[in-house]
């Protein structure tokens, strides 16, 4: 074989002899089924439904109506403090103010 044959491009001759096409990809030989189920199956398919949402487990009041709470009997004096805590500033300034 000289320098100019071994770089020609012919196709190769089957060492086989076989004229017919006897290669077959290995998925065309063994086929693999598909699932035809789209979602899995229920788990508990007969039992009765057992997930309760919060929301109905626990229901909170809607905005617009009044509550009825234990003990309200005025504004939660943790509200008024940061009020307090301005007002003493204020009276503390003008207090140093004056003299």
């Amino acid at each position: 074989m000289t320098d100019r044959e071994s770089w020609r491009r012919d196709v190769p001759v089957d060492p086989t002899g076989i004229d017919k096409p006897h290669d077959i990809l290995a998925a065309d030989e063994f086929g693999i089924g598909t699932r035809d189920e789209r979602l899995p199956p229920d788990p508990n398919r007969f039992d009765p439904p057992h997930d309760i949402l919060a929301a109905e487990e626990f229901a909170m009041p809607a905005g617009g109506e009044r509550q009825d709470a234990e003990g309200a009997g005025g504004p939660d004096p943790r509200t008024l403090v940061p009020l307090l805590v301005i007002a003493a500033i204020l009276a503390f300034v003008l207090v140093r103010r004056r003299n």
